[in-house]
This record gives structure tokens, C-alpha cells and sequence, in this order.
């Protein structure tokens, strides 16, 4: 490994990865991308040249394979993200990989056993909203009592797919609104309160082409207040977190997926007075793969560890289920 630098492999030419997660990974301080591969050579050739990323594998063993690769991040299809989080891991490289990092709970579950194998290998779930300075000034304001106690959150995350083609869409490897996006109000409510829902109520919209949960909306009951959320994948593009406690407000607009070249905006409210609070331009891709690969290079623990990513999976089978 190469002194401050991790030197990074990447599963599969996915649109997320080649053209967000690559290009910011690129631009950390302690990532280098070294190889990237897909099972079309043609397809990782042409990735690699595009990113100028040295290495093009025409099979994901052959990068695995690699002993100038430290790890490796995976932005393949849902239901291959446990599978090959295990083939990396036994081959000896530390792990980030996409969200939601299985199908289930009792997938995360055996990831989580598996990782426990390695305890020398560094495993993260990619869930990149986290990392942002924006939602860590809003965590703190929530935790310190600067709008009181927490009470509600509403959020909302949408757009519009209908191509029968593409993988969200495909029922069978984890397509479907709650998997792609609604993990995310899951994720920031339980990142909010602090603890699990004691309860869960959800309604479902199922596509009748593609069996996938198109549209839903949930409840998640804490112990002093709930989280209310609508997901939808046939449905205008938007988005919005308002969080509301027992002294105070605060809204993000784009709280997801925000300009990388541009202020982001928190707008606090408490009491009689509102002010903005403006963040410079970040990207926090970048952020987190930065925050993964001093994990490793300084021995420490990931910033949200992979018992979290199981948990979110939990709550969304809860969902899925009622």
C-alpha cells in the first residue's frame, strides 16, 4: 500500500460508479483507483480509459486477483452486493459497497459473519448522505437540543423510471422504490433518533408490470416521535427533509444527491428566528471515501459500521412486509 494513498479496484462499469463514485474517489486525498472491471472487456476498457484508470479486468476474479489492489468498491446490481462483499473479503480486500448492501436483513446478517473472519479487513456499507458536512451540522443540532426534542421528520425522495429494462426496475434483484431511495429516509430517521423504530406501518403502490413497490409511503414510530416518508420511482423527480422538534425546524432541499459545485443550505428555525446556514461546495463521495480509506491506512474503525447497514435492511423488510 502506498503511503497515504489506498489503491482501489472497482466491481462492474455501473452507471453510479463511473460517473459519480469514481471521478470523486479520483479527487481524495487518500484514494487511488487502479483497476476497474466488468465481464465485458470492451466495457472495462473503455471505463479505464475514459477515468484513466490503469487497469482493465475483464472479469471480476481477475481483479480480485490483483496484489497491487488494497480494496475494492462494489456498485453492482443489489442482489450481488453480498455475494461479492464475501469473494472480496476472501481475497483479501477491504470493502465499500453500494447501498443497500443486501436484500434482506438475513443477508446483511451473513455478510456481518463473514466479516468477522477478517478482522484485519475494513467493510462499509456506501451510504454517502452521512458524510456530508450538512447532515452532520444537522445530527448535531438534533443531538445538542437546539430545536428541542425530536419529534417528526418528513421526507421525500422521488423520480420517474419506467424503462422495464433497467435494474430498478426488476423485482427479482432488489429493484423497487425502498431498496434505491426510500433506504434513505429509513437510514436518516434512524440516524436522527438514534435508535430503532419500535413500530412500522406502511402503504404500498405495486407496479403491476414489473412487481416492484413503485410507490409507498411509511410511518416509523420512535420512543418520542415518528418519521413520516414517501418514496416513488413513477413519480416527479424531488426531494426534501424537514425535521421538526419540540423548539425548532430544520429543512435541507436536495438533501440526497446535492450539486457537488455548489453552497449547500441548511435553514434552521427556533424560536421567533430563522437563519441559513451555507456549506462550501463538497462532494461527498469524496468525503467518504476518504473517511473509508484512513480507516484502513490508520487501523480504526469505518465511520458507520456494517451492524447499522443490517438494521436499515431490518426496517425495510418490516416495511416490505406489512
Amino acid at each position: 500500500m502506498k503511503t497515504g494513498k489506498v489503491r482501489f479496484g472497482v466491481l462492474s462499469t455501473a452507471k453510479i460508479g463511473v460517473q459519480k463514485v469514481i471521478p470523486a474517489m479520483q479527487m481524495g486525498e487518500n484514494c487511488e483507483v487502479t483497476a476497474i472491471a466488468s465481464r465485458d472487456k470492451t466495457r472495462a476498457r473503455q471505463a479505464a480509459d475514459e477515468l484513466h484508470i490503469p487497469k482493465a479486468c475483464e472479469s471480476y476474479e481477475e481483479l480480485l486477483a490483483d496484489d497491487a489492489i488494497d480494496a475494492v468498491y462494489i456498485p453492482l446490481p443489489n442482489h450481488m452486493h453480498v455475494p461479492w462483499s464475501i469473494k472480496s473479503l476472501e481475497a483479501g480486500k477491504h470493502v465499500l459497497c453500494e447501498k443497500p448492501i443486501g436484500l434482506s436483513e438475513d443477508e446483511a446478517l451473513e455478510l456481518i459473519e463473514a466479516a468477522g473472519k477478517y478482522p484485519d479487513l475494513k467493510i462499509m456499507e456506501a451510504f454517502m448522505y452521512r458524510h456530508h458536512p450538512r447532515w452532520q451540522k444537522a445530527k448535531e443540532l438534533v443531538d445538542n437540543g437546539t430545536i428541542g426534542t425530536l419529534k417528526v421528520i418528513h421526507s421525500f425522495f422521488s423520480y420517474f423510471n419506467d424503462d422495464p429494462n433497467n435494474i430498478r426496475n426488476k423485482a427479482g434483484i432488489g429493484g423497487g422504490s425502498l431498496m434505491d431511495i426510500g433506504c434513505y429516509s429509513v437510514s436518516l430517521s434512524r440516524f436522527l433518533f438514534g435508535e430503532e423504530p419500535c413500530e412500522v406501518k406502511s402503504v404500498i403502490e405495486t407496479d403491476p408490470d414489473f412487481n416492484t413497490d413503485r410507490l409507498v409511503s411509511g410511518i416509523l414510530e420512535f420512543n418520542n416521535g415518528r418519521s413520516l416518508f414517501t418514496s416513488a420511482t413513477q413519480c416527479h423527480k424531488h426531494q426534501y427533509v424537514k425535521i421538526f422538534g419540540t423548539k425548532g425546524k430544520i429543512e435541507m432541499e436536495w438533501p440526497f444527491n446535492p450539486e457537488t459545485d455548489e453552497p449547500t443550505i441548511l435553514h434552521l428555525e427556533t424560536g421567533d428566528s430563522t437563519r441559513t446556514i451555507t456549506f462550501e461546495p463538497c462532494n461527498h463521495f469524496t468525503i467518504q471515501g476518504d473517511l473509508f480509506a484512513r480507516a484502513i491506512l490508520e487501523n480504526r474503525k469505518v465511520p458507520v459500521p456494517l451492524e447499522d447497514a443490517a438494521a436499515n435492511m431490518a426496517v425495510i423488510g418490516r416495511l416490505i412486509n406489512r
